[in-house]
């Protein structure tokens, strides 16, 4: 099993960063891939970023690149996103998860443990 708890949002203006960070704790955090997604009201659950398990390689949604970065501190058990422009359509609650393996996957059915999420607003 695996316990996850995002922390970090809040309300920021357009233009602004945050770092959303997600603490782990039960099964080894080196044995498994972490990603972010994300829900905005009214929309389906997307994908945002991802990491293998020991941080060599990363995904991310096309609408996000060049802005966000996903990282993680296998010391720490926990993984971040930095989150740079932020821009009104980035409102969403965010969600951390831990990947069934220890990859960078893009699918949210490749996940089986999720944290509770964190409300990210931006105003325009």
């Amino acid at each position: 099993q695996v316990q996850l708890v995002e922390s970090g949002g809040g309300l920021v203006q357009a233009g602004g960063s945050l770092r959303l960070s997600c603490a782990a704790s039960g099964r080894s955090f080196t044995t498994y891939g972490m990603g972010w997604f994300r829900q905005a009201p009214g929309k389906e659950r997307e994908f945002v970023a991802a990491i293998t398990w020991n941080g060599r390689n990363t995904e991310y949604a096309g609408s996000v690149k060049g802005r966000f970065t996903i990282s993680r501190d296998n010391a720490k058990n926990t993984v971040y996103l930095r989150m740079n422009s932020l821009k009104p359509e980035d409102t969403a609650v965010y969600y951390c998860a831990a990947d069934r393996g220890p990859y960078a996957s893009t699918s949210a059915t490749d996940y089986d443990h999720w944290g509770q999420g964190t409300q990210v607003t931006v105003s325009s």
